[in-house]
């Protein structure tokens, strides 16, 4: 009987966790040979938002990562990790060259850090999916981009 009041409250987080993502997949989704690419706010592309994210937010580089995406395919507050790395990196920016490659882009500090990443394809563990709806309000004032355009389009294609 202990053990199974121990096990209760851990089965039922986990069960609410996975009832609260709110994406195409459960919680915890795993995919295999992910694109990444890194990038960092000194590139002459960022350089005019500076340390920030298209949240509005500081870039992240700590435990928890920023990273960018196409958020018609990972919605802006997925939160992931890359298989064999113990960070864990949530979506909270986009870039014009990612939409519709199905590449995540990582958060760096530096160029030189940047470089060394490079371009490698990872497994990835979904711990959260973002939203949907919350991608689209972000989006909404910034309709005047062309690949804000696209990625709209897209997430009210699926739904």
């Amino acid at each position: 009987m202990r053990l199974y009041t121990r096990l209760l409250p851990i089965f039922c987080a986990c069960l609410l966790a996975s009832c609260s993502s709110s994406g195409p997949f459960k919680s915890s989704t795993r995919i295999t040979s992910v694109r990444t690419t890194a990038y960092t706010h000194g590139e002459s592309d960022h350089i005019i938002y500076g340390a920030k994210t298209a949240v509005g937010t500081q870039l992240k580089f700590g435990n928890v990562r920023s990273a960018a995406a196409d958020w018609s395919v990972y919605p802006v507050g997925t939160i992931f990790q890359i298989e064999g790395m113990p960070y864990v990196y949530q979506v909270d920016d986009y870039g014009s060259a990612l939409v519709g490659t199905n590449t995540i882009d990582l958060y760096k500090p530096d160029k030189a850090t940047m470089n060394a990443w490079g371009v490698r394809n990872v497994n990835i563990r979904v711990i959260k999916w973002g939203s949907f709806s919350k991608s689209l309000a972000i989006m909404k004032e910034r309709m005047r981009y062309e690949h804000i355009r696209r990625m709209v389009g897209r997430i009210e294609r699926s739904s």
